[in-house]
């Protein structure tokens, strides 16, 4: 014969844990939109970093040649 105050206890566990909703799942569904949130400003604001160059935007064929000549300073007017 099963105990049944164990019995009794499993199933007002059972019952209290159903009545109380989508809240687990929605702090859940909360806290991953709000870190998705901060990431994607931060990949879309990474494009609009100030690299400390006072010239401009670059045109093609009128820049520096390669990174190395841009972070040296080595330009050929």
């Amino acid at each position: 014969m099963p105990d049944t105050a164990t019995l009794l206890a499993a199933t007002r566990l059972a019952a209290a844990t159903d009545g109380q909703g989508p809240g687990d799942t929605l702090r859940i569904v909360l806290a991953v939109s709000m870190v998705g949130a901060v990431f994607l400003a931060w990949f879309l604001l990474r494009g609009y970093r100030d690299n400390g160059s006072a010239e401009g935007p670059e045109e093609p064929g009128k820049g520096p040649e390669n990174h190395e000549d841009r972070v040296a300073g080595n330009h050929k007017d």
